[in-house]
């Protein structure tokens, strides 16, 4: 496959807002100021670790994972030939290597164990390594998130014409507070990062419209009409399975717990199948499947379904309208407030120019 030379993946521009662009350095630059890059940045250099910990063992790469995480990778991306691979990659900065050395990174991570990174700040990263970790980031589909939160914060900024001081006062502290800082401290931590007080000062300004956004939509009333409508796909399952080879064998089973009044555990330990139990919400499954499950109490056992080359019985254990009080719950129906406002307020505002995901909270 061909390769092209690499570019700097900080100078691609990621969005548009108010007649001016933003790029992937600032979309990235955004997320450190929200205190939410250290985790990703964690997880690459444990992946880098990995491989640099490979090489030393020459350890042997598996080609065929490698080509099939990639065919996923090209399936999930719709790109069916290698010239469309090509162009995806070229128009985010990217070369087949960067692609390449993207899954084999991976691939150690998961392969090696007892991995320890060296600790390295963003800020005092080589050039050479922030952008490998910047292409780990494009490929891994975390730009585009970071991008559609900064996408949500800056057409917040445009809606909030306005901001209270005492709102941007706010902000500031908790800045500081997450980043375990003076006030003193803070024109060397703008160094670090290359950034001035003017930048400092909007994006405390654009944080601080955003919260005002979230505050005015996540109220209880607006949370009750929302679990009203979502009071099925938000129903909450306690089940317990047995996974059969055949569909003779699940209806035999079917059978034997209907009919036998044997228990579940009982005919899978009879028959040596394995048996689990499962907590699942019913939005979390597939829609083909959901129907199985909208008219079902406590004790019903479903009829076999099809599974892979086998089958799966399972039988109602629990089945649990959704509460307003349930942390899962409440952080779905937040999320959906959440997007359902800034996708129109993101489409009012603001342009995507790359990418196509939204950002979750």
């Amino acid at each position: 496959m061909p390769s092209t030379e690499s570019v700097s993946h900080y100078d691609l521009i990621v969005c548009a807002c108010d007649n001016q662009e933003y790029t992937a350095r600032d979309a990235t630059d955004a997320t450190i100021f929200r205190g939410e890059l250290d985790a990703k940045l964690r997880k690459f250099l444990h992946r880098v670790a990995a491989e640099n910990r490979a090489d030393e063992l020459d350890l042997d790469l598996d080609e065929s994972a490698i080509s099939a995480a990639a065919e996923a990778f090209r399936y999930e991306h719709d790109l069916i030939t290698a010239e469309e691979t090509e162009a995806w990659l070229e128009n985010r900065g990217l070369t087949f290597d960067d692609f390449s050395d993207y899954f084999t990174r991976q691939f150690f991570a998961g392969a090696l164990h007892d991995i320890v990174p060296d600790k390295v700040e963003y800020t005092s990263a080589s050039s050479e390594l922030r952008e490998l970790f910047l292409a780990e980031l494009i490929l891994s589909g975390e730009l585009d998130q970071m991008t559609g939160t900064l996408m949500w914060c800056l057409a917040a900024r445009c809606a909030e014409k306005d901001v209270h001081p005492d709102a941007i006062a706010v902000e500031e502290r908790k800045f500081l507070q997450r980043n375990q800082i003076e006030s003193v401290q803070l024109a060397n931590w703008l160094e670090k990062l290359g950034r001035d007080s003017k930048w400092f000062n909007e994006m405390l300004a654009i944080e601080a419209a955003y919260r005002r956004r979230c505050d005015t939509l996540l109220v209880p009333r607006a949370r009750q009409r929302e679990l009203v409508a979502l009071r099925l796909p938000l129903t909450r399952f306690e089940i317990e399975m047995i996974e059969l080879e055949s569909r003779d064998a699940a209806q035999e089973a079917l059978f034997c717990v209907r009919e036998d009044g044997i228990s579940m555990e009982e005919v899978a330990a009879e028959g040596r199948y394995p048996y689990r139990r499962v907590d699942f919400i019913l939005e979390d499954i597939s829609t083909d499947v959901q129907q199985r499950f909208l008219s079902v109490s406590a004790d019903d056992v479903l009829e076999p379904i099809a599974r892979g080359d086998g089958f799966e019985l399972c039988r109602i254990i629990k089945r649990i309208e959704p509460q307003p009080n349930d942390p899962n719950v409440k952080s779905r129906i937040d999320q959906r407030l959440l997007d359902r406002h800034f996708s129109e307020l993101t489409s009012k505002y603001t342009q995507r120019r790359l990418g196509a995901s939204i950002p979750a909270e």
